[in-house]
């Protein structure tokens, strides 16, 4: 797959801010633009952008890890959707960074291994030491919290305790361009991935920036690494932009939505949010819950970010 015949084009990386978007829409856009990449018409392009509540199955994932069956989660305000990525199940939500690379990619392990590079990198400007854990198998693909004490770049096999997962990937390959990608808990509402077995781990505990930064006034304050109170995802997302573009050594060029053909976000550019509280903090699989709507949180939620 050759790049952009444009010199100037293959030295950079469009980006994309897209708003809310519903999962369906979004799979959408991704194929019309793989096939404008597959074309040569556009170059490398970076989506970021949110979900409204929504369960995805990757191509790996077990019936089991939905153990609730579709109905619960869909009356509670959530779609679920079957996806052509890798991985197994995970939740999306308001508050979530979404980042959907469509690009060139000819090794997609080492497609993974940037995007990680690339979140640890932004988490880290963010107050937050992350870490990658791929040696330890497929299932353990995506950015990690180390627990207290643990070295970055540590290896260790299982689940080490404390251990948080921040940031879950899964892509698909076709003629050589990628879709899906990268999803980074920011300040979104982690309770429902406790209704899952999230990324087929039983013992996975989900964690977000916002978790892992709140109260931290000072390096003093507390607060696992020190972090900085108040980043939310508007600035995580140029954090994020500008690592993915650097990791990849290339420079990145903001365009608009209708630059690429898709229509507009609505008013706001962005979805409502919730901050952690009683259903922010980190999240463990418990016992079935009772009636909760993840779409009246999103709806009750304040507009800005």
């Amino acid at each position: 797959m050759n790049g952009p015949r444009d010199p100037q084009r293959a030295q950079e990386i469009q980006v994309c801010h897209l708003g809310l978007v519903p999962y369906r829409d979004g799979i959408a856009i991704q194929e019309r633009l793989r096939e404008r990449r597959i074309a040569d018409e556009i170059p490398d392009t970076l989506l970021l952008l949110e979900h409204p509540p929504t369960f995805t199955r990757g191509r790996r994932a077990a019936a089991e890890e939905l153990p609730f069956g579709d109905s619960f989660y869909r009356d509670r305000g959530a779609e679920v959707h079957a996806t052509d990525r890798g991985g197994r199940v995970t939740y999306h939500g308001p508050g979530q960074l979404i980042g959907y690379p469509i690009m060139s990619v000819t090794d997609v392990h080492g497609h993974l291994r940037t995007m990680e590079e690339a979140i640890i990198e932004a988490l880290s400007q963010a107050g937050v030491e992350a870490r990658s854990r791929h040696a330890e198998g497929i299932d353990y693909t995506g950015v990690w919290v180390s627990a207290p004490g643990t070295p970055r770049g540590n290896t260790q096999v299982g689940n080490p305790a404390g251990a948080r997962k921040i940031a879950s990937l899964g892509v698909h390959i076709q003629r050589g361009i990628s879709t899906h990608g990268f999803a980074v808990n920011v300040e979104n509402d982690l309770t429902p991935f406790s209704w899952v077995i999230a990324c087929g781990l039983p013992d996975v505990t989900m964690t977000s920036l916002a978790l892992e930064t709140q109260g931290a006034g000072t390096p003093q304050g507390g607060v696992p690494n020190g972090g900085r109170p108040g980043e939310g995802l508007a600035c995580f997302r140029r954090r994020m932009a500008y690592a993915f573009c650097s990791a990849h050594g290339r420079r990145q060029r903001l365009v608009t939505p209708a630059r690429l053909g898709i229509a507009p976000p609505g008013p706001s550019g962005s979805a409502p949010h919730r901050r952690p509280g009683a259903h922010g903090r980190a999240a463990r699989r418990p016992a079935p819950p009772a009636a909760h709507s993840v779409a009246g949180h999103a709806a009750s939620r304040g507009a800005g970010r």
